[in-house]
């Protein structure tokens, strides 16, 4: 097997053809792992890398059916064995001598988006649209998973070429920052001397690499659940505790936080659902919302604010509440030592003709949770955009993407080993 074109193609229409969403990525996993397998790599799967105590988000529905998706696939029992209802896994590869660890990150989750059915969309014109009603990878997580295996096959054909270890974290549930903090609290990383993760396309075009995106938000995603009593509206609604009411209230209070004063806040609730019928007291609410903060601290002063709102209104309308971190990422900024090394790199690249020294990310992504992790011990860290065309935005039916760059981002990611691992 050589790493072409064709090959991280056909790798990416594959991969394309069979979405799934976070925690539900079996058929996936177990497919990377077929692979990793055929190139020599350890691989690590299940509670080996992942810390259920902070796993986000995790619906065990959604597990199940993904389960039962993967089997009919024709996922291998063995690898499905070893997950234990968790999917991802960590591949290591030891190059036998002394030296460092680099781990690398790509994300393998799908998002909730029908793919079109317009004729000139070319996985229609190929047959490799999704598979999966009501699922597309829209977000050009195909193409994170293919890089990762390209980068996987050259280095277990190069062994002599670097030494010390890399890892490379396939990592399950980053849609709504869902998953990375599970894996940076397996520890399966701590070793890392070097952590580089990337996103395709998304800011930047065919010929340009964003070295160094800026202001990652951090972020924490909560459900808040209200529970009142149930009641005639007509006959006896003084009987009733009106939860859909205590969730109208919390909402415009949450939209009310004050800002904080030393940068940049966001909150939006997405969702609200409640009530069982027009003539019954509403027993039951849910609301679904994220608050961001440009650091650490100010995203945790506004989960502060929400959680005191949610326990007051509570207290108001005499119903009980619960509350549930549903995801979240952190801010981080990148290690200068790895800029100047991605620049010097993706300039070389035939595909490349320019690189961004500097980018306004504004939004949050939860590979800065094990890039934070790495740093925080000893390590340095990168995450930086590689550019390619897109034919629609990110999260749309019609999206799709530059495929030649799948060469490139293989490049930029083998040439980090040898530069930083060089024997």
């Amino acid at each position: 097997m050589t790493i072409t074109l064709s090959q991280l193609t056909k790798w990416r229409r594959e991969f394309h053809r069979f979405p799934e969403i976070g925690w539900s990525e079996f058929w996936t996993t177990s497919r990377i792992a077929d692979y990793l397998e055929e190139m020599g790599f350890d691989i690590l799967l299940g509670k080996q890398i992942i810390h259920p105590d902070f796993v986000r988000g995790r619906q065990q529905k959604v597990v199940e059916k993904g389960l039962q998706n993967a089997i009919a696939y024709g996922a291998k029992t063995k690898w499905l064995d070893k997950m234990d209802g968790y999917t991802g896994c960590v591949a290591i590869l030891d190059s036998g001598k002394p030296g460092k660890t680099v781990a690398f990150r790509f994300d393998i989750d799908c998002v909730n988006v029908t793919e079109t059915a317009d004729p000139q969309h070319l996985p229609n014109q190929l047959d490799f649209r999704s598979l999966n009603d009501g699922f597309m990878h829209a977000c050009g997580h195909d193409a994170h998973i293919t890089i990762g295996l390209g980068t996987a096959l050259w280095l277990s054909q190069n062994k002599d070429k670097f030494s010390g270890k890399v890892k490379i974290v396939f990592q399950p549930a980053e849609e709504g920052g869902r998953g990375a903090a599970a894996i940076a609290a397996s520890g399966v990383i701590d070793d890392a001397d070097y952590f580089a993760g990337s996103h395709i396309s998304f800011c930047a075009d065919s010929g340009t690499v964003i070295v160094n995106p800026k202001n990652f938000l951090s972020t924490t995603k909560i459900d808040i659940r209200y529970q009142g009593k149930p009641a005639h509206a007509g006959a006896a609604p003084h009987l009733g505790r009106n939860a859909l009411l205590a969730a109208v209230h919390a909402v415009t209070q949450l939209h009310g936080i004050a800002r904080h004063g030393d940068g940049m806040t966001r909150i939006n609730v997405g969702v609200l659902t409640a009530g069982e019928g027009r003539n019954v007291i509403p027993a039951s609410a849910q609301i679904q919302l994220e608050v961001r903060g440009e650091n650490k601290a100010i995203n945790q002063y506004m989960v502060d604010q929400v959680m005191q709102i949610a326990q007051g209104v509570a207290t108001s309308f005499d119903v009980s509440y619960e509350t549930e971190i549903m995801g979240e990422a952190v801010d981080m900024n990148n290690d200068a030592e790895l800029i100047d090394l991605v620049s010097e790199i993706a300039l070389a690249q035939p595909e490349v003709q320019q690189i961004q020294a500097e980018y306004a990310f504004n939004a949050s992504e939860d590979a800065t949770i094990l890039g934070r992790r790495v740093q925080e011990q000893g390590g340095k860290a990168i995450y930086f955009i590689l550019g390619a065309d897109r034919t629609a935005g990110h999260h749309q039916a019609e999206f799709d993407f530059d495929e030649n760059q799948l060469v490139t981002g293989v490049n930029i990611y083998t040439q980090l080993v040898q530069r930083l691992l060089g024997a």
